[in-house]
């Protein structure tokens, strides 16, 4: 048999007439006879030297005794997985010895030296990740939280008290013989006290995922951040953040806005009935466009405050990295924003009730006639969406951040930077893609 590179045997066999007991080889002196170059070629055997050099020596591999055992297999070769035995190349298999085949047990699993494995992420595990990340640093994560939170609800607390007048127009909208000009008014107040507290809360929820992002990141790799160290990452960048919130705010409700000009000017024109219901259509047919575009750079915070970009870079960064998952993106945000909706009315509620309670009109007052809200009332629900904000932030903001660092694993391999960063030693990519 003819040994080539990845066949070669373990041994080879005596040739035939020699023993394994002959001695050992000696080398031909110059006196030995060799066969003459133009031997006879019809007889083989005259090409050779009449005096060969015994054989090496060679023993069998000694054969261990059968104490009805298995031996253990060897131990896995780095980098490539377990292979459990039965498959190709496993004990039984075919081949004989451990191989690829059938057999193979998958890649190894990822390095997860913090709170998510270093490959492409699943949707629990980037739900958890936020959970775990607010577990493992709860102090930094719930005093920066604590801070926007508290700075949000008092604004929202003191446009409720002071500017906004929640009660206006309520007595048209539920008066069946209002005219239509009523009508337009009390759907215009109403959209806007909502779109004030709905734009405060953006922005509260904006600047606590641009602070979070510095933990949140740390976190992923296994090394903590205090708030200080978070503080002092993110104020550079401030500037910049505060600029970046005000063009994606002006670009949401622009766009948003632009949808009702059709209807307004109708009213204005004198068709007020047809005007406002063009209003509506239009703003809705719009918000579907907002809505596009608020997925479209919903990563943007996080590439600002972590690639320290500008914000036309940090949005077309953002962009680039939805781009193709827009639906995963959306559903991912709004799976955990719903959670996160969840966990705060726990928390609200009850306080809303309480100021309810202690409020003028009591209980019964606050279910049936929706009386107006004193500041005892404002105060009292202000801690409780105080509370709730706390928790929910980092909820929120950890999805944002872990789906940015997500996308950015499966588009440019960060995973690999990140397992330097955190030192793990050996790290390849597994590419390996769980279901989400």
């Amino acid at each position: 048999m003819k040994d080539t590179p990845g066949w070669a045997s373990p041994g080879s066999a005596p040739s035939d007439g020699q023993t394994p007991d002959a001695p050992g080889p000696t080398e031909p002196t110059a006196a030995q006879p060799t066969a003459p170059s133009d031997a006879d070629p019809q007889n083989p055997a005259a090409k050779w030297s009449q005096v060969q050099p015994p054989p090496a020596q060679w023993s069998a591999p000694a054969v261990p005794p059968n104490t009805g055992q298995t031996p253990p297999p060897p131990p896995p070769v780095p980098g490539q997985g377990h292979r459990p035995p039965g498959g190709y190349g496993g004990p039984g298999g075919p081949g004989g010895h451990y191989g690829w085949g059938a057999g193979w047990g998958g890649p190894p699993p990822a390095a997860k030296p913090g709170v998510i494995p270093l490959r492409p992420l699943g949707v629990g595990e980037i739900l958890d990740g936020a959970v775990a990340t607010m577990r493992a640093h709860w102090r930094t994560v719930l005093g920066l939280s604590l801070a926007v939170a508290v700075v949000t609800e008092t604004v929202v607390v003191l446009l409720r008290g002071l500017v906004l007048d929640e009660n206006a127009g309520t007595e048209a909208l539920d008066n069946p013989s209002a005219t239509v000009g009523e009508l337009t008014r009390a759907m215009e107040y109403s959209l806007l006290n909502s779109g004030v507290l709905v734009l405060v809360s953006m922005i509260g929820t904006l600047v606590a995922t641009a602070l979070l992002a510095t933990v949140i990141s740390r976190a992923v790799i296994g090394k903590p951040v205090t708030t200080g160290e978070a503080w002092r990452d993110a104020r550079p960048q401030g500037a910049k953040l505060c600029g970046l919130i005000l063009l994606l705010l002006l670009l949401t409700f622009g766009v948003t806005a632009a949808g009702a000009v059709p209807g307004i000017l109708v009213a204005l024109a004198g068709a007020a009935a047809p005007g406002a219901a063009l209003a509506v259509l239009g703003s809705m047919g719009t918000a579907v466009v907002a809505l596009w575009l608020v997925v479209r750079y919903s990563l943007a915070a996080p590439a600002l405050m972590l690639e320290k970009q500008g914000i036309q870079k940090s949005m077309s960064r953002s962009a680039k990295l939805v781009r193709g998952a827009w639906w995963r993106v959306f559903g991912i945000q709004l799976l955990g924003a719903f959670i996160a909706n969840i966990v705060a009315a726990i928390v609200v509620v009850p306080f809303t009730l309480l100021a309810a309670a202690l409020s003028g009109g009591g209980i019964s007052g606050f279910l049936t006639s929706g009386s107006d809200y004193g500041w005892t009332f404002l105060v009292i629900s202000g801690i409780g969406a105080v509370i709730g904000s706390m928790i929910t932030f980092p909820i929120s903001s950890g999805v944002t951040v872990l789906l940015y660092i997500d996308q950015r694993i499966r588009r440019e391999a960060l995973d690999l930077d990140l397992a330097r960063a955190a030192g793990v030693q050996g790290y390849s990519s597994s590419g390996a893609t769980p279901g989400s």
